[in-house]
C-alpha cells in the first residue's frame, strides 16, 4: 500500500514537473474573455468532496467581474490552486470559511482568496511562491502549485499579493492586467 502511494505521488509530481516545464516556455499564453463566475463554478464541484468533508464555508463573490482576460485553462488553474490551498490548509481548531472575491481597480482585474486558516509567518511569504516549497507537511502536496500560480500570473503580466497572519489567515490577491 505504501508503496502505490508513493508511485502516485511521484507520477503526479512527474505531472506538475510537466506543466511547470511548458509554463517556462509559455510567455504570453493566448488569452480570451472567460466567463470568471462558469470557471469558479466548475472548480467548485471539483472541490465538492473536500468541502465536504471539512464542513467549510466556501463564499463566492465574483458577480461584479463576470469576464477575465485571460487563458481559461491557466485561470482555472488558479482559481483550483488556491481554493484548495485555503481548504487543505484550514485551522483545526475552527471550521474553514473561505471567501472568493472579484473587483476591478485601474489596469487590473483582481481576485482574493481569504481564509481562516493556518497562515503563515511573514518571513516565510518571499519563499511562498518557490518551486517545492513547503511550510506545512500535515497534508499531502508537491511544493509545485503555488509555484505554477505565479508563473502562470506573471506570464501574462500581472502579480500575486499576500497578506497573511500565522493562527489567522491568508488572503491571496491575483492582479490581472486588462
Amino acid at each position: 500500500m505504501l508503496m502505490l502511494e508513493s508511485v502516485e505521488r511521484f507520477k503526479r509530481t512527474i505531472s506538475h514537473l510537466t506543466e511547470v516545464s511548458k509554463l517556462q516556455k509559455e510567455y504570453a499564453p493566448a488569452t480570451v474573455a472567460v466567463d470568471l463566475a462558469a470557471v469558479v463554478e466548475g472548480v467548485r464541484r471539483d472541490l465538492q468532496p473536500l468541502v465536504k468533508e471539512t464542513a467549510a464555508q466556501l463564499v463566492v463573490a465574483v458577480e461584479q467581474v463576470p469576464w477575465v482576460q485571460f487563458s481559461e485553462k491557466n485561470l482555472r488553474s488558479v482559481v483550483y490552486n488556491l481554493l484548495s490551498n485555503a481548504l487543505k490548509y484550514r485551522h483545526p481548531g475552527r471550521p474553514a470559511q473561505v471567501e472568493l472575491r472579484a473587483r476591478v481597480q485601474p489596469g487590473y482585474t483582481v481576485l482574493e482568496v481569504q481564509d481562516n486558516g493556518l497562515g503563515i509567518h511573514p518571513d516565510q511569504l518571499p519563499r511562498l511562491f518557490t518551486m517545492f516549497q513547503r511550510f506545512h507537511t500535515h497534508v499531502e502536496g508537491t511544493g509545485i502549485g503555488l509555484y505554477m500560480v505565479k508563473r502562470m500570473v506573471e506570464n501574462a503580466g500581472g502579480h500575486l499579493e499576500v497578506k497573511s497572519q500565522p493562527g489567522v489567515g491568508t488572503t491571496v490577491g491575483v492582479y490581472l492586467p486588462y
